[in-house]
């Protein structure tokens, strides 16, 4: 679980650090373009963590977001203005909720003090994350529906 939370933490920052740069230029609201830049500072931070862990842990991390994750970057590229805002909102909400409880999993149960540093650090910044994305005003319901249908019952 501590290699797949080392990855899943770069595959993030792979993908929503473009995203945060993105909303500087693509967003029409302050809302999402603090947002935005909320997702590079966190990011940078928690992606000098993992590569720093990752060397120290001697486990690899991937240089490239998923596909997935790539086509939503090519998603936002493609929008602009209020339907930049609502498509950013819906898709890094939803990332940021569905992540929020492999974080506290891992940050419960991991034995290793450095992935339980980058879990702590990972927990701040992820509810920062979602704190932001809330106060644009733009998450809805349907979102955090599919949050949680993601949920184990």
């Amino acid at each position: 679980m501590d290699k797949t939370f080392l990855t899943k933490v770069r595959q993030a920052g792979l993908w929503e650090m473009p995203a945060g740069r993105l909303a500087q230029t693509h967003a029409s609201s302050e809302a999402i373009k603090r947002a935005g830049m909320h997702l590079l500072e966190g990011h940078s931070k928690l992606d000098q963590l993992a590569r720093e862990d990752s060397e120290a842990l001697s486990v690899p991390i991937p240089d490239q977001a998923t596909a997935e994750q790539q086509g939503w970057v090519d998603q936002l590229k493609n929008a602009r203005g209020k339907a930049f805002d609502q498509l950013f909102v819906d898709l890094l909400r939803a990332s940021h909720g569905k992540i929020f409880i492999t974080i506290g999993e891992v940050r419960a149960t991991t034995k290793n003090t450095l992935i339980r540093r980058l879990a702590t650090q990972t927990n701040n910044t992820v509810q920062d994350h979602m704190d932001v994305l809330e106060d644009t005003g733009l998450v809805t319901e349907a979102t955090l529906d599919d949050v949680a249908s993601t949920i184990p019952k």
